[in-house]
């Protein structure tokens, strides 16, 4: 039980390193052991990587070379890549603008034929912003009302009532065949299938704008270079571009 009272780590002291004397305070801190293994650490890993740098030194081969030596520049001891100094003139300058803004005018042209023939083909009659159209029937008393039957009155078939467009009559059903007309499946098919190509069409719209804008801002930039007086009347959006006013100048 003795031994156990000796181990037990309740009854034991802390152990505290002793501080710095009074007499030697003006020698600052004293180094404790933490202080001393980070100390040797450091030294010991300064000693590797100078011997592994001496060997590597030794080994090397004198006739080798490779493309780092000659395109590369020390700054500020560490070696980094030169730069191609890529000289364009103010001509070329021009040029690639131009050529920018074919491609784009391109690329919006063609966004807008795509337009044109998805509006052609979809006619917007069923557009969510497109104004609903109203039928008004007129009838002379209220028990007429009451019994009123808008498919009989239309002439058609009760599951196409809700159409506002491509309605047949009972008598173009009868004598034609029509795939799909009455068929509850294809009709939810055909507007769902109808509903992605306005989603589509949407898209297209948005991305010729944004085409749009970026020709005026590439042509505002090519502008810039060609004259030099100008007054900035209106700030660059991303919905429109800057809007310069330049110095008339009398061509000769």
């Amino acid at each position: 039980m003795s031994s156990f009272r000796k181990a037990l780590k309740s009854r034991q002291k802390n152990h505290h390193e002793r501080s710095q004397p009074g007499f030697r305070k003006h020698l600052g801190l004293l180094e404790k052991k933490k202080d001393y293994k980070l100390r040797a650490d450091d030294y010991h890993k300064k000693q590797n990587t100078l011997a592994a740098l001496r060997k590597k030194a030794l080994d090397k081969n004198p006739d080798e070379f490779y493309y780092k030596m000659i395109n590369s520049q020390l700054q500020d001891g560490v070696h980094v890549d030169k730069k191609d100094q890529v000289e364009v003139t103010e001509e070329q300058k021009k040029v690639m603008r131009t050529q920018d803004i074919k491609y784009v005018e391109m690329k919006r042209v063609a966004e807008a034929k795509k337009i044109e023939r998805l509006k052609g083909e979809l006619h917007l009659l069923d557009a969510e912003n497109k104004q609903k159209n109203k039928h008004t029937f007129f009838l002379d008393t209220k028990k007429e009302v009451a019994s009123f039957d808008l498919a009989k009155q239309l002439n058609t078939a009760p599951e196409l009532v809700d159409r506002v467009y491509n309605r047949p009559s009972l008598n173009t059903l009868e004598t034609k065949s029509i795939q799909g007309a009455t068929d509850r499946h294809s009709i939810t098919k055909l507007a769902r299938q109808r509903r992605h190509q306005y989603k589509i069409l949407s898209q297209r719209v948005d991305r010729e704008k944004k085409m749009f804008v970026i020709s005026q801002k590439i042509q505002t930039r090519k502008d810039l270079q060609d004259k030099t007086k100008k007054v900035k009347v209106k700030k660059e959006t991303p919905n429109a571009a800057a809007i310069y006013k330049f110095e008339t100048k009398r061509k000769r």
